[in-house]
């Protein structure tokens, strides 16, 4: 069995934390807020934030998750995440002389296309927004520790107690029809999915790609979503939009990840959806 740490144990980084440690790996789970119960993970409390506190976490780790996202949505709380965290983080490895894989969790916002286009691992990643920056460059830097590193590029993600969307389409909103401006998403389930698909093939001798995009099968237009949302409610439909906007347009393409073997559990927004309305 691996010796594994799980940075950052919220909805994903935990979920993934405890299915590795009840299947009999050694997993540790860094965290600035342990939770009581440890549910077989070995919790460390530390703020990757703060180098000192780091000081006494082996390195000796097979494998290391990175799920964290930053506490505010500001630059100065993404370069706390993206920029110091990680480089504390990597620094305290390297002064160890240990080389640990990472399985590092990025955003699709490293794309700055919006236009509708399809993107892929191969595609431009140069993103104009200064908190995508910060996840781009983190990027670099853990293929540049070690290129067996592995990016996992997550759409907006959404499941229980994340929300927003059904909050969003009961209040009858304004959402651009025409031309249609696209979004993409994964289900949290599936981001869990995702990264233990890829640790299992990893293990079994595959040869990974350093960039995977985890993106469901169907990216849709946002007036499509939310007039399906507002009819599986019972609400009234969105408004029309008579301004446009191009910002976060795109077509995520998952067929890198299929290709691999890995089925989605909620391959579209419909799936993924049905079952929160229910429960709300």
């Amino acid at each position: 069995m691996a010796k594994i740490l799980c940075v950052g144990c919220g909805d994903v980084g935990g979920t993934v934390a405890k299915q590795l440690a009840e299947a009999g790996h050694h997993v540790t789970g860094l965290k600035r807020h342990p939770p009581a119960k440890a549910d077989k993970v070995n919790y460390v409390a530390a703020d990757i934030t703060e180098a000192a506190q780091l000081q006494n976490l082996a390195t000796d780790f097979d494998t290391v998750f990175f799920v964290l996202s930053p506490d505010r949505y500001s630059e100065n709380g993404y370069r706390a995440v993206y920029e110091t965290g990680l480089d504390n983080l990597l620094n305290h490895f390297a002064r160890a002389k240990q080389s640990p894989r990472w399985f590092f969790t990025s955003s699709t916002s490293v794309y700055a296309q919006s236009q509708g286009e399809w993107v892929d691992e191969e595609s431009e990643a140069e993103p104009e927004n200064p908190n995508s920056q910060f996840i781009r460059a983190a990027e670099r830097k853990i293929i540049a520790a070690n290129p067996e590193n592995i990016v996992v590029r997550f759409s907006g993600i959404y499941g229980e107690g994340r929300g927003y969307l059904l909050r969003l389409a009961q209040q009858a909103p304004e959402v651009q029809k025409n031309p249609p401006c696209f979004t993409n998403r994964i289900h949290q389930q599936d981001c869990v999915g995702v990264l233990l698909f890829l640790l299992q093939q990893q293990a079994n001798g595959k040869l990974l790609e350093q960039c995977y995009l985890a993106s469901d099968d169907n990216p849709a237009p946002t007036w499509e979503v939310m007039t399906w949302l507002a009819e599986q409610m019972k609400c009234p439909p969105p408004k029309e939009k008579t301004t446009h906007s191009a910002e976060m347009n795109k077509r995520c393409n998952n067929q890198r990840l299929k290709a691999l073997g890995y089925q989605f559990r909620y391959p579209s927004y419909q799936e993924g959806y049905l079952p929160l309305i229910n429960l709300s």
